[in-house]
């Protein structure tokens, strides 16, 4: 398959290539080429900074098989979330969208199961870096103890903090509030153990709606504000479904004000609906890629692949291809900082280079 030619290409006598140590459980004598060369290699994105290994409700993909997914896919790098805003065990649903009324509310349940087949598994390809999903932006007063739970039954091994709502509009027919300023401001406590520890946080949260474009945009800018020295993943850049005719000039603008302001700030290219909604429309692409370009080291990619029981392999293989589009468009130093991964080992602190990529003859 085509993308499976993420490793390198055999034959090629221009092509500098060196024998590397195999994974556990790769095939032996893996090739894996110096540098990417973006004419032979696939443009879908070597990391996954935003997959779901949980759903909200029912059964989830079996840990192994989504493994394999990724494997399969080319995908070497995920970011573990669970989904912590959870449907009620009793209630038959496995999307909040199918169940209006019915309450979403955070809960430890996916971080554990996350962490218990983590630890059963340790993988090291893929490598995966644990989330905490469990935070309740609204009541932050009850987030420190949690953090102290996960230290005491998997010290050192949640990386990651997030995706967490401070406003979704998506669930507010499942409860969801969005958290106010003076939440916020009472954020500090587990805010500085993130800020200590370097750990990245993922925050959806929605900039408005196609009536009210920016309408929630000062709750992020308030957040920023705030706390600085943290490192704040912007999910899906804002973007959502009820966002849907925003013009992209202006939404770049308020993204590039943001970034210069907050050297901290990463903007997070999940979910589908950035390609199908904005990234795809006629000059739109080239305004995004050229924004991307302007910034090659303030973005990361991702699906937000949710693991449902009822979606297989094709769903996951499609999601990839769909989030990674906007790739192709992107010039070779924004490419290997976002698709390659680059900016995602930077935000973990890990000591992995992604490969240069190849000059054009």
């Amino acid at each position: 398959m085509r993308i499976n030619r993420r490793l390198a290409v055999l034959g090629a006598a221009m092509t500098v290539i060196t024998i590397v140590a195999s994974p556990a459980g790769a095939d032996a004598g893996r090739l894996k080429q110096r540098c990417y060369d973006r004419t032979r290699e696939p443009y879908t994105s070597a990391v996954d900074s935003h997959l779901h290994f949980r759903p909200f409700g029912g059964k989830a993909i079996p840990f192994d098989e989504l493994l394999g997914y990724l494997r399969k896919s080319g995908v070497r790098h995920a970011s573990m979330y669970g989904i912590g805003q959870t449907l009620p065990v009793d209630s038959g649903c496995t999307y909040y969208l199918e169940c209006p009324g019915t309450p979403v509310v955070p809960s430890m349940r996916n971080d554990f199961v996350n962490a218990a087949n983590y630890v059963e598994e340790r993988p090291k390809d893929p490598e995966l870096a644990l989330s905490m999903t469990f935070m309740d932006l609204n009541r932050p007063e009850t987030i420190p103890e949690g953090i102290a739970l996960y230290d005491k039954e998997y010290p050192g091994m949640f990386r990651w903090a997030g995706e967490v709502n401070l406003v979704k509009q998506a669930l507010f027919p499942n409860h969801h509030k969005p958290a106010t300023s003076e939440n916020i401001k009472n954020w500090a406590p587990f805010m500085k153990t993130l800020r200590e520890r370097r750990i990245p946080i993922t925050l959806h949260s929605d900039l408005g709606s196609d009536a009210e474009p920016t309408k929630y945009l000062p709750l992020m800018e308030e957040v920023l504000r705030l706390y600085p020295h943290n490192k704040i993943v912007w999910a899906h850049m804002g973007l959502s479904k009820e966002l849907s005719t925003m013009n992209p000039d202006e939404h770049i603008r308020i993204m590039q004000r943001l970034l210069r302001q907050d050297p901290n700030l990463t903007l997070d290219l999940s979910w589908r609906v950035l390609e199908d909604q904005y990234f795809s429309k006629p000059g739109v692409r080239k305004k995004y890629a050229d924004f991307l370009d302007r910034n090659p080291t303030r973005a990361i990619p991702g699906t937000d692949f949710v693991a449902s029981r009822n979606k297989e392999y094709k769903v996951y293989e499609e999601e990839l291809e769909v989030t990674s589009r906007i790739n192709k468009a992107l010039n070779n130093t924004a490419f290997r900082d976002i698709a390659l991964g680059e900016n995602y080992f930077r935000l973990l602190g890990m000591k992995e280079s992604a490969p240069q990529v190849c000059r054009a003859h």
